[in-house]
């Protein structure tokens, strides 16, 4: 095959981690992007090198010039801390979360409210204020968050077409916001069910992914977190206000990876995910919030719906059950996958067509016909990180961006060769659907799409 090269990159690369994501991506900056292999450094964490880590200036400054790029795809290394060190080099930068320092996800020590991804995204948010005309650094740009902004604007247009509206040319945060608006959005569930399954069996006491173990546990240990719409009028007995920052959002006072909602894809239909949060269920949210002067007269409700692979499912039960405490084994599923396919994309719901569904289906025979060392949830995450890297290195002087900011069509481009089949479909499915068939419930028939309704 022949893979086209969408931008040439004289400056250096410098990966910082080298977990299932980093090795993912390598072979696609290889093909992608115009660079010699020896100006690519790796640092990856080994358990001889904690002191080094706990250097994070001694080990990466000599490596790190100005037009370089820094790709963070690390755990438990300060995100802000490598973009201030990227912005003192004059280097551009790429993560796919907003990462603490180690512990900062769960210290007991520190307040629900501060270990939320709202908290850590203020924090970006107000460096960025600091430094407007800063080098390019691209925050939150995997599949989710990442690629799952660039759906719902194409999902939006969609829409709008099937429904005669015409929708314009929107380039601006309000355009956009207007847009959803007049659409009737209530509701943006980043909806995804992944059914890979291996033929090696999860054990007991092992928690088995198909993405980093790491990365899923600490998010899943997070307060469950989700942008709080305007049409929302039963506020949850265990749900919490911010007094501090934009307010887009609201967390609960649980574990995300112990809250379910309800949700839909074409294939897999209706079901049960966790309500992990993500930085995308805040910023979307956000991003399309209509005001008059201070009053907020559109927001949508944006949150994670996640079903991972069953495997991953039975880990976190068994997780939970010790109160938490991460097994002693983990395993990343990747060549002993059978079958299976992961669908990610996003449901806007609400509209006068009720519920759209628009995202890649994606199978594991097709992930590894067309990359090498991935699954197909690691090419949806790796493939998004491709290509928000050509979009910095296109726009290399644009500060602190995050993916609802940047071109759509662009990072599509880019990124659709490796999603499989991308789709839309309509469902009449709602929340409501078939309840109450065995027990009496406590729901809002008045509006389906209450999230009183959506939550397990």
């Amino acid at each position: 095959m022949t893979h086209p090269v969408h931008v040439t990159f004289p400056g250096r690369i410098l990966i910082v981690g080298f977990g299932s994501i980093g090795q993912g991506v390598l072979p696609l900056i290889l093909r992608h992007i115009g660079i010699k292999p020896e100006r690519i450094t790796i640092v990856t964490a080994e358990d001889r090198g904690q002191e080094e880590a706990a250097n994070l200036r001694r080990v990466l400054d000599p490596l790190l010039g100005r037009g370089d790029f820094l790709l963070n795809v690390s755990v438990d290394v300060s995100s802000l801390a490598l973009v201030k060190l990227c912005w003192e080099k004059g280097a551009m930068y790429l993560d796919t979360c907003i990462e603490p320092w180690a512990g900062g996800y769960t210290d007991p020590g520190v307040p629900a409210a501060r270990r939320t991804n709202y908290a850590l995204r203020e924090e970006a948010l107000a460096l960025r204020a600091q430094n407007p005309k800063a080098p390019t650094a691209v925050m939150t740009h995997g599949a989710n968050p990442g690629l799952v902004s660039h759906l719902v604007k194409q999902a939006m247009l969609n829409l709008a077409g099937d429904l005669g509206i015409d929708a314009g040319s929107p380039k601006s945060r309000d355009e956009w916001a207007q847009l959803a608006r007049k659409l009737g959005v209530k509701v943006v569930h980043i909806a995804e069910r992944d059914t890979q399954v291996t033929d090696q069996p999860k054990k007991l006491n092992e928690f088995v992914n198909t993405w980093s173990v790491d990365g899923f546990v600490s998010e899943g240990q997070q307060p469950a977190e989700l942008g709080w719409g305007a049409h929302e009028r039963n506020f949850p007995r265990d749900g919490k206000r911010h007094d501090f920052g934009g307010g887009a959002a609201i967390y609960l006072t649980q574990p995300g990876a112990a809250t379910r909602v309800r949700t839909w894809t074409p294939k897999a239909g209706n079901f049960h995910g966790f309500l992990i949060t993500h930085s995308e269920a805040i910023s979307i949210a956000d991003y399309y919030t209509v005001r008059e002067g201070a009053q907020v007269v559109y927001r949508p409700t944006c949150h994670y719906s996640y079903h991972p692979c069953d495997s991953a499912v039975v880990s976190v039960h068994e997780f939970a059950g010790r109160n938490w405490q991460l097994q002693d084994s983990k395993r990343i599923l990747m060549d002993d996958i059978t079958s299976g396919i992961d669908e990610l994309g996003v449901l806007l719901a609400g509209h006068k067509k009720n519920a759209y569904w628009y995202g890649s289906q994606l199978s594991i025979d097709e992930a590894r016909k067309l990359a090498p060392y991935n699954n197909a949830t690691s090419l949806q995450v790796t493939v998004a990180v491709l290509s928000g890297m050509v979009w910095a290195m296109e726009n290399p002087n644009a500060g602190m961006v995050e993916p609802d900011e940047m071109d759509f069509r662009r990072n599509l481009e880019i990124c659709s060769p490796y999603l499989g089949t991308v789709t839309g479909e309509y469902t009449d499915w709602t929340p409501l659907s078939d309840r109450e068939k065995l027990f009496p419930e406590d729901l809002d028939k008045t509006d389906p799409w209450q999230f009183k309704n959506v939550r397990v």
